[in-house]
């Protein structure tokens, strides 16, 4: 049984290999992040992050068209 061997061969069918964790600062605090609560350093963090976007902190904002209004010119219509 000759030919190319599998990389995670001594792994089980299935498994994930281990991809190492790169902190990064957490998004709120600067701390390090831990990697049960990535990006961020601690579930406080997390549920700050996620009362922001309850709020509507993080929505982006709407350019409006002069035209959204309604009052645009009507189309033209054939005789």
């Amino acid at each position: 049984m000759g030919g190319a061997r599998r990389v995670n061969d001594n792994q089980p069918k299935g498994a994930r290999a281990a991809v190492p964790f790169v902190s990064k600062p957490c998004p709120i605090c600067a701390k390090p992040s831990v990697e049960r609560y990535r990006p961020f350093c601690s579930k406080r963090c997390a549920d700050v992050d996620l009362n922001r976007w309850l709020k509507g902190a993080y929505a982006i904002p709407v350019v409006e068209d002069e035209d959204e209004d309604g009052e645009g010119s009507a189309p033209e219509r054939e005789s």
